[in-house]
């Protein structure tokens, strides 16, 4: 394991219904945190786009940041510091070459507001069905890079939303000990697959599987599933929230994560590997 200490301790996932305004987001955000930390938990995860679901989709281009400057990631380096959270952040719209786009980026803070790790959302969700009508790639560009990232708590492996129908992407994170996936799925997508998806990465990894979603009705009249869930590495739900926001607490055992790799081997018994 590389955990810096065996014990167990709390994590929170914190389910938004964010809106048009960042500022506002960012109040109602700073709220889930305060919770978070007076819970007791070390780390904290916001949703996907927790900063703006605007009333399209060119809203989070006009308010993207370039990496390093803008209020979305002061107001996340502050607030770890503040509450003394590892602060994993959902996503926000980070700058690329492209004018019209940006990166979907999450962005890990530690407690002493230093930024600790970026993951650009790989896979741009698509789809098409009636009046269910999105395409990602109009607005975002896609990453490139796998990341993971060793910390006091563990190795952690970054992931967001979309991204839980690719099961080759967690396989190259390293065996991660925690797996991070926040989201904003929608109604119909969610009420069919999210928590199948989010429970079956956590078992194939055997790993504990943070998921904080948005969960409600938007500006622009979109759905979101919400679901927020803490899973563990046999897939038992440890804690879930359907609606609203709110933040789900659980505990993160580092010995029965042991226990349970132990046990049932299998990352060891994998045999092939598929680069194509």
């Amino acid at each position: 394991m590389s955990f810096a200490q065996s014990g167990p301790f709390k994590v929170a996932a914190l389910q938004m219904v964010s809106g048009s305004e960042v500022a506002v987001n960012l109040a109602a955000a700073d709220e889930l945190l305060a919770e978070a930390a007076a819970a007791g938990a070390v780390l904290a995860a916001l949703p996907e786009y927790f900063p703006i679901m605007g009333r399209t989709d060119q809203d989070k281009v006009r308010v993207r940041e370039t990496p390093g400057h803008g209020p979305i990631q002061d107001f996340l380096a502050d607030a770890a510091r503040r509450h003394g959270l590892w602060i994993v952040a959902g996503t926000l719209p980070l700058a690329c070459a492209d004018p019209g786009r940006v990166r979907n980026s999450s962005l890990v803070f530690d407690p002493a507001g230093q930024l600790q790790a970026r993951y650009d959302k790989i896979h741009l969700f698509g789809f098409h069905r009636g009046q269910d009508q999105y395409d990602e790639a109009r607005t975002i560009e896609a990453g490139n890079t796998v990341v993971g990232l060793d910390t006091p708590y563990g190795r952690w492996g970054l992931s967001v939303c979309y991204d839980l129908r690719f099961p080759e992407l967690y396989r190259a994170m390293g065996s991660p000990d925690l797996i991070f996936a926040p989201a904003a799925f929608t109604e119909t997508t969610g009420r069919a697959h999210w928590e199948l998806l989010v429970r079956a990465r956590a078992v194939e990894n055997l790993a504990y599987l943070i998921a904080p979603g948005q969960g409600g009705r938007h500006a622009s009249g979109r759905e979101t599933y919400g679901s927020t869930m803490i899973v563990d590495p046999w897939g038992e739900v440890l804690g879930r929230l359907a609606k609203g926001p709110g933040c789900v607490i659980a505990e993160i055992d580092p010995q029965r994560l042991h226990a349970w790799r132990s046990s049932l081997p299998a990352l060891e018994h994998r045999t092939l590997n598929v680069t194509a």
